[in-house]
């Protein structure tokens, strides 16, 4: 199988670990044929930092600056768009974005870890995967959890697990995660950008794998550059708010994603994570106001549409988020 990957990497005041990211990107074995990256506004180096490396290195690179920081959420939402609008038509070839946070360093055998499972997929079911995602390790070697997902627990179809080692999930994260164009072409899909942060990877994995395949690949390893290990729920201070009400967003308007029985286990996840949250954190008092604020928000208001956003931050990506979402 002939594949075509851009990787798209979203940045945000980490220049050095920019640097990083970038510099694994281009010592890849197998490296993208094309490098987006959406810088979130950034007041550091970062975007000399995109820069510089897009004028030395001979993969090419299309470095966006955007005005205002619109959050991961909505960098992914311009990356993938614009990814998808520059993806070069090739008969015979399939097109994939490979995403990322500018603090993810992939191993040098992180892509065509991912392409082999991705062919893996196909000897098993016979179809391309949807979505495939990378194994995450911190920064001493441990597996980062939370970057982990549990295996999908109701198969729709496709083998549980394909002969290279990878099982099947219902989500994944932006933390290395390989995306198949025509699936979001098919699904006429962006990330919300109006989350802003917090379960934007998780809403747009779950709405891709609707009907769609997606494998956890243990072969394909990645270092997650966060400050602390753990999961995020141990004690996220005022992000707790995002978490929330985007939520419940979901519940509201993408319910729909999910089958009856993965709606129950939606509701029953969500419900223990806030419980975990509370039991965790170190400042009862702040999650206790971001609960309450989140669930305000979260059953009052509703999302701004990608274009809506985009048409006050920066209009050139109107047209392409349009043509996704509109088909």
């Amino acid at each position: 199988m002939q594949y075509s990957v851009t990787a798209v990497v979203v940045s945000y005041n980490r220049a050095q670990l920019l640097g990083e990211c970038l510099r694994a990107l281009a010592d890849q074995k197998r490296t993208p044929d094309r490098i987006v990256v959406i810088d979130n506004a950034s007041e550091d180096d970062a975007l000399s930092v995109a820069r510089e490396f897009a004028a030395n290195c001979a993969i090419p690179t299309r470095i966006v600056a955007l005005p205002h920081n619109v959050g991961g959420a909505g960098g992914f939402c311009a990356g993938i768009a614009l990814a998808v609008h520059d993806a070069p038509a090739v008969p015979g070839t399939v097109d994939y974005l490979w995403l990322m946070d500018d603090d993810t360093v992939p191993t040098p055998n992180a892509l065509s870890g991912l392409l082999r499972a991705a062919d893996a997929c196909v000897r098993a079911n016979g179809c391309l995967p949807t979505v495939l995602g990378s194994k995450a390790l911190w920064i001493d070697g441990r597996e980062h959890l939370m970057n982990k997902p549990r295996p999908r627990a109701a198969l729709a179809k496709g083998a549980r697990t394909t002969d290279d080692g990878a099982y099947q999930v219902r989500s994944l994260s932006f933390v290395s995660c390989l995306i198949n164009v025509g699936a979001v072409r098919g699904r006429h899909r962006l990330p919300v950008s109006a989350f802003f942060l917090w379960n934007d990877d998780f809403e747009y994995t779950t709405a891709l794998l609707r009907d769609g395949i997606g494998y956890y690949v243990p072969s394909s390893e990645v270092i997650h550059k966060t400050k602390r290990f753990g999961s995020s729920d141990a004690d996220p201070g005022v992000r707790f708010y995002n978490e929330v009400r985007n939520k419940i967003w979901m519940w509201r308007f993408h319910r729909d994603d999910f089958t009856a029985v993965g709606a129950c286990a939606f509701v029953a996840k969500t419900t223990r994570r806030w419980i975990l949250t509370l039991l965790r954190t170190s400042d009862r008092a702040t999650i206790m106001q971001c609960l309450r604020d989140g669930w305000r928000d979260g059953w009052h208001t509703a999302p701004e549409s990608n274009a809506a956003i985009f048409a006050r931050i920066d209009p050139r990506l109107v047209p392409l988020i349009d043509d996704i979402e509109r088909g």
